[in-house]
């Protein structure tokens, strides 16, 4: 347990490595060396155009996934605990669930322009119904007795929410999280790729027209490292207080 941490060095370092030797063997700029890309990456940093774009992005990020979460938090509970509503409302959520992002995206920006709102709404869109479908199922599991303990002790509404609910659902909303960061970014890039003139999808278009293959990997590091740690730091520790009731 003490040295858990050498596991991912490790892994990271093997990785670096064998990206050096392919890179070395191939000679080409269609994979630029380690080295390469972190000048980049130093380049991009010092100039502020990274900082800036990856500001954009983590706001863009930082909205939808608010606004998906909330709505969909709200939305799984009502299924779940509505059974005619469900049965009303599951044709629609399979439906949104097999439609495309891309295909969200390009009606968000014909309907509404390329204006930030429709940007927003796309990426809101891809990911409500996991959110829904997500925090149904813990609505359909929530203990009864514990909630005509609350009735019968007159808790009220948001009382029974927050001390009742909202702890069996807990568990329920941090997988809708975790696996909503993992969507949301993606989908992200996207809406920027092909709508937005800032941002980190802005940036790898404009990379990838000019074919500057060490520039798209050093947004590409960067994002991801940035994605990394609020999964480490944030989610992560909140998934393991959610599962300590097990232990």
């Amino acid at each position: 347990m003490r040295f858990s941490w050498l596991n991912p060095i490790t892994s990271l370092a093997v990785l670096i490595a064998l990206w050096q030797l392919i890179a070395l063997a191939l000679n080409s700029n269609a994979l630029p060396p380690p080295v390469s890309v972190l000048q980049v990456l130093i380049e991009e940093i010092k100039s502020g155009r990274l900082p800036y774009h990856l500001g954009i992005t983590l706001a863009r990020l930082g909205v939808s996934f608010l606004l998906a979460m909330v709505l969909g938090a709200a939305l799984g509970i009502l299924l779940g605990r509505s059974q005619q509503l469900d049965r009303f409302f599951d044709s629609w959520l399979v439906v949104f669930l097999n439609i495309p992002a891309l295909v969200t995206i390009i009606l968000c920006y014909v309907w509404f322009g390329l204006v930030e709102v429709a940007a927003i709404l796309a990426v809101v869109v891809n990911k409500l119904p996991n959110v829904i479908v997500t925090v149904r199922e813990g609505a359909r599991t929530l203990d009864k007795d514990l909630l005509e303990m609350a009735q019968s002790y007159r808790f009220g509404r948001l009382k029974t929410l927050r001390h009742v609910i909202w702890p069996q659902l807990y568990p329920f909303i941090i997988a809708a999280a975790r696996t909503g960061l993992a969507l949301i970014w993606k989908i992200i890039l996207v809406v920027e790729l092909l709508g937005r003139s800032n941002g980190m999808g802005y940036q790898l278009h404009l990379y990838f027209q000019m074919f500057n293959v060490a520039g798209i990997l050093a947004y590409t590091i960067s994002f991801v490292a940035v994605i990394q740690l609020i999964e480490a730091g944030l989610l992560r520790p909140l998934d393991r207080r959610a599962r300590r009731w097990r232990r």
